[in-house]
């Protein structure tokens, strides 16, 4: 199991209240505690912030507010002797505007690095419109002006993102060459795996072809980003140990989404499919089928994630009339039953570690805490939320730093002599979602997931290895993994009844005798059907 840190939220070794390295190296223990295999942590590069550390100035350093590269060293060792492995964020599509390539680029209309972006002149006699009318996924434009050191207006650059975040140009033989260098760096100093933000983005069309509703992108999945990925899994191979790329990869293509896990490129990739889809049987099993699918095509892991620092948590989003995740419907004011979504995270948690794959917990998620939505619209720092005109509340919500102990925020999250409150403000009403007030609470979600994860790791059957379809009433997905074991989950409105079995290891909601109530799922032990080795 992976669990994702998001460092500025995580906890607050030195009072600022700010998440840092200081702050996850007390924590340590906890995820030890919680049977954690390896942990992936989001960017802590030096950025100035304008889209919470996606925007990188320095690949090979630490953002002071966070600590130092001295520190991180520490934490990989000190997680590496826990038996935990580490996973940094790679942001390769774009940096910051701070980057020094980019501040060469724009201090001359004649500076070379302006080949390592995409300059464009407009068009127009002028040159005053953009290159192109592609749509921004942060809504808004994707390109920006420049303006000459004459003061007359220059040419255009190219930014997917916020205008902060100048996309590289990947067809450059010296930003290759940069980026492998970066991959050497992080490996050299022990992580053990790469997350590739943006993962489909690096490679655009040169021609700036206009995108269409039914044509190919010009700048998503475009087929020469493959051969960066082949490039940077030579590297990894050549390195000791099992060292693994995971992609970032948002794409409704499966058999294109497969190309990115082929043998020589990535070894894994983000399901997103399984993350946005709706609390229903016939969906979600249609979602399993074709994400099992696609990676049996190329041999390679399936991944499972209900949450993460850029969606709507899933205690909320399962609360909702439409229990699906989309950023272009995510809207403000749309009412949750937080008591329905609970009981629904908590079936969603066993579906999801019981499935053969890997299974991504985001911090958090393990104290079932649901989406902040009354942040002050002065304190959202998010520039989805703002490029959208407010129309989109953005991803702070998710992002609210996580709640350990005591019955008033800041929780302690930050040390109890610090003077200065967490960056984002914590609900009053989560002093009976934090760390402390959940363990040893056997019914709290917090020992639901670590009595999960244990469980996960001690049966053979939820190891590697498939899964069968069981026959189950309209509504209620059962599947058999062998030897022995059989989860079954009801998303139905009735009790239903459970199948014959020779033991219980562990159910997500009090059960009715044999009947299995709804929104609940269980983990059963069942006659073999394999003979055990």
């Amino acid at each position: 199991m992976i669990y994702q840190v998001y460092p500025r939220s995580f906890a607050d070794g030195n009072g600022d209240g700010i998440g840092d390295i200081a702050g996850i190296r007390s924590r340590l223990g906890y995820l030890s505690a919680l049977g954690v295999d390896a942990i992936w942590f989001s960017p802590w590069y030096p950025s100035p912030m304008a889209d919470a550390g996606y925007d990188v100035a320095d690949y090979r350093d630490i953002d002071p507010v966070f600590g130092t590269l001295t520190e991180v060293e520490a934490l990989i060792a000190e997680a590496h002797a826990l038996g935990i492995r580490t996973i940094v964020d790679v942001v390769p599509n774009h940096c910051s505007a701070a980057h020094p390539w980019f501040q060469a680029a724009l201090a001359s209309p004649d500076a070379p690095e302006r080949e390592l972006f995409w300059f464009h002149p407009g068009r127009g006699p002028d040159g005053a419109r953009k290159p192109t009318d592609w749509v921004s996924p942060f809504a808004g434009d994707t390109w920006t002006r420049t303006t000459n050191p004459d003061g007359t207006p220059g040419d255009w650059y190219l930014h997917l993102f916020a205008p902060e975040q100048p996309d590289f140009n990947w067809d450059h033989p010296r930003v290759r060459a940069e980026f492998e260098d970066i991959l050497r760096f992080w490996l050299d100093r022990g992580v053990d795996g790469i997350r590739i933000d943006s993962a489909a983005m690096l490679a655009k069309d040169p021609t700036l072809p206009e995108a269409t509703p039914d044509g190919p992108s010009p700048f998503v999945d475009v087929d020469a980003v493959h051969d960066i990925y082949r490039s940077w899994r030579r590297i990894t191979d050549s390195y000791p140990g099992d060292r693994a790329l995971i992609g970032e990869v948002w794409l409704p293509d499966h058999r294109r989404f497969a190309n990115y896990l082929r043998p020589d490129e990535l070894h894994a990739a983000f399901n997103f499919d399984f993350l946005g889809c709706a609390w229903d049987a016939d969906a979600l099993r249609a979602c399993i089928d074709t994400t099992l699918t696609a990676h049996a095509l190329v041999d390679a892991p399936a991944t499972w994630v209900l949450s993460n620092h850029d969606v709507t948590r899933h205690v909320t989003r399962y609360g909702r009339e439409d229990t699906t995740f989309s950023f272009a419907t995510k809207r403000e004011g749309v009412p949750s039953d937080l008591e329905l979504g609970t009981r629904r995270a908590r079936a969603a948690a066993l579906l999801s570690l019981s499935l053969p794959g890997a299974a991504y917990v985001y911090q958090g998620e393990e104290l079932g805490l649901w989406e902040v939505e009354d942040i002050p619209h002065d304190l959202r720092q998010d520039p989805m939320h703002v490029r959208s005109g407010g129309v989109d509340p953005g991803r702070d919500g998710c992002r609210v730093p996580i709640p350990w102990s005591g019955e008033t925020p800041p929780f302690g999250f930050s040390p109890d002599n610090a003077t200065a409150t967490p960056w984002l403000p914590q609900p009053a009403d989560w002093k009976d979602r934090t760390a402390a007030a959940q363990a040893g609470d056997g019914q709290s979600m917090l020992e639901l997931y670590r009595a999960a994860i244990a469980t996960r790791r001690a049966e053979r059957a939820l190891g590697d290895g498939g899964m069968t379809w069981l026959p189950a009433p309209d509504g209620v997905l059962a599947f058999r993994r062998d030897p022995g074991f059989t989860c079954v989950v009801n998303l139905s409105t009735t009790a239903v009844p459970l199948p014959p079995y020779t033991g219980r290891l562990l159910a997500s909601g009090p059960l009715d005798d044999d009947l299995l109530p709804p929104d609940t799922a269980v983990w059963l032990r069942t006659p073999e059907t394999t003979p055990a080795t």
